[in-house]
């Protein structure tokens, strides 16, 4: 059974940094690109990263977050730095066969919560 569990949200203060960690179960994560995606209350879903035979990020979090996967956990985690407002929102992380450039998901997550807040 495919499964995809986040953890690792919760209330920071700007400029502070979280780490998500998104575990996999019922597939192996080499074989698979993997996305995190976030929406926030009245806005439409972003795609926000993706790993999988490349990395990819939107512009709106270019350089302040990365992305990284642990084969042997069968993990991939988002490392978020230099966090914004703007940045609240659920985040999940989300299984995509047939790989980055394409927008199809077929496994999500829960969804975590972040909030950035002073």
């Amino acid at each position: 059974q495919v499964q995809l569990v986040e953890s690792g949200g919760g209330l920071v203060q700007p400029g502070g940094s979280l780490r998500l960690s998104c575990a996999a179960s019922g597939f192996r994560l080499d074989y698979y690109a993997i996305g995190w995606v976030r929406q926030a209350p009245g806005k439409e879903r972003e795609g926000v990263s993706c790993s999988g035979s490349g990395t990819y990020y939107a512009d709106s979090v270019k350089g302040r977050f990365t992305i990284s996967r642990d084969s042997a956990e069968n993990t991939v985690y988002l490392q978020m730095n230099s966090l914004k407002p703007e940045d609240t929102a659920v985040y999940y992380c989300a299984r995509k066969p047939l790989g980055c450039r394409r927008e199809e998901y077929d496994y999500w997550g829960q969804g975590t919560q972040v909030t950035v807040s002073s």
